[in-house]
């Protein structure tokens, strides 16, 4: 998909999670090509910059390029006994009731809301042994 990003932020393989628009956005011409297919919360990743410039006042030097986004793959922790590559499951959050755990950012990443269907594009062979939940944990990556 197409959108539009900061000239100093549009570099090819840079992630972002799109935090919602600015209130200058609502007036803007270019309100739906710059976030009209873009869903709070979720997270990209640029693909492609393409080589124009437009006219934009919220942004580092006044200017935005237009770039072609993906929904990024999200690394993520996931019961061991569910990962195999290729499958598919419903993102849930986990019951957690650790709230400074080194792995929050794993078991909730940024980027996912409950329900959301992701394949485990890869498994990324990496099992934390010192969940303090005690559970069996592997780090995946998963894809929309």
């Amino acid at each position: 998909m197409i959108t539009l990003i900061g000239k100093e932020l549009a570099k090819k393989g840079t992630s972002f999670i799109f935090q919602g628009p600015a209130d200058e956005c609502e007036t803007c011409r270019f309100e739906t090509t710059c976030i009209g297919s873009l869903k709070v919360g979720r997270k990209y990743t640029i693909t492609e910059v393409k080589d124009s410039e437009l006219k934009c006042p919220i942004h580092a030097e006044e200017k935005v390029v237009p770039i072609e986004v993906e929904l990024a793959d999200i690394e993520m922790l996931l019961d061991s006994k569910k990962v195999f590559e290729g499958s598919y499951f419903n993102y849930e959050k986990p019951i957690c009731t650790i709230k400074d755990c080194k792995y929050h950012h794993l078991c909730f990443p940024d980027g996912l809301i409950s329900e959301d269907k992701v394949s485990i594009a890869k498994d990324l062979r990496e099992s934390p042994d010192d969940c303090q939940m005690g559970l069996s944990l592997k780090k995946i990556l998963a894809r929309f």
